[in-house]
């Protein structure tokens, strides 16, 4: 079989697909802008020759509106593509989503269900993993999760379940045109997460509430464009506006098992070392 191509290889999702199929001796092709054959989301002129050869791709798009619609471009480009499994998010589509996060993912499965090609569309909930692999990381270390999701709650997600999904669903061909929600098994506020993040770490954590203006001030302090914090805002709004309390079942559809529950991710994590102050 071609090897089977992982764009964002090297993003959360990306490295767990990888390890997946390394372990199953599966072949497999990274593309990133430093992989031996450079991608870039933003720069079109990458785009045919990492195409190249690939009959299969994972699809992990990168956030905002500008970057989901350069996947949308893609994927009208994918000449000689077959399988595309794409990662999404819970909720595009459904009544009442009306942020704009979420009009441009609907955009970019609406181009995918329309490509023509075998499609599966994967649509998890937050990953637990942004509390130790991306910006919320940061909040833990400094004691304050500063976000604006207000009381909402979210059923957050380790993202080993969501990579061993992505994995079953780019080498089963069964779940070709289905659109599958996957979460972890129950919903926790921010206050229940900074409850559990204290006890994981042993030091007080505390969630602040902030002002969906204020957390977008914050943010473009913190260096992000307007852009970028406007599609944050937007993905927090969802929790705050009570949008995402419920949990889907996907990973025990795909798997056959329970996803891991965000007490068992936390204690693991805090043995790694990586909220060490």
């Amino acid at each position: 079989m071609n090897p089977i191509l992982i764009l964002s290889g090297k993003g959360k999702t990306g490295r767990r697909v990888a390890a997946q199929l390394d372990a199953r001796g599966v072949p497999y092709r990274l593309a990133s802008r430093s992989s031996a054959q450079p991608f870039d989301w933003y720069d079109e002129s990458t785009w045919a020759d990492t195409l190249a050869g690939a009959d299969t791709a994972y699809l992990a798009p990168p956030v905002g509106p500008t970057g989901l619609a350069q996947a949308g471009k893609f994927v009208e480009q994918a000449r000689g593509l077959r399988r595309l499994v794409l990662l999404s998010g819970r909720g595009v589509g459904s009544p009442g989503r009306d942020f704009a996060v979420y009009d441009g993912s609907l955009d970019l499965e609406n181009v995918v269900t329309a490509s023509g090609l075998d499609w599966t569309i994967v649509q998890p909930a937050w990953f637990a993993q942004g509390f130790s692999e991306d910006f919320l990381r940061y909040h833990v270390l400094a004691g304050e999760i500063r976000l604006s999701a207000g009381t909402g709650g979210e059923a957050w997600i380790d993202t080993d379940d969501v990579g061993d999904v992505m994995t079953t669903a780019l080498l089963d061909e069964s779940y070709a045109g289905r659109t599958i929600a996957i979460s972890g098994p129950r919903t926790l506020t921010m206050t229940e997460i900074a409850a559990e993040l204290t006890d994981a770490t042993g030091r007080p954590i505390s969630y602040v509430d902030l002002e969906p203006e204020a957390h977008i001030a914050e943010l473009i302090e913190q260096g992000l464009t307007p852009e970028d914090a406007d599609a944050v805002r937007d993905l927090f709004a969802v929790i705050r506006n009570h949008r995402s309390e419920y949990v889907s079942d996907g990973v025990e559809q795909v798997l056959g098992r329970k996803p891991r529950d965000f007490t068992d991710w936390a204690r693991d994590t805090a043995k790694t070392g990586v909220w060490d102050v």
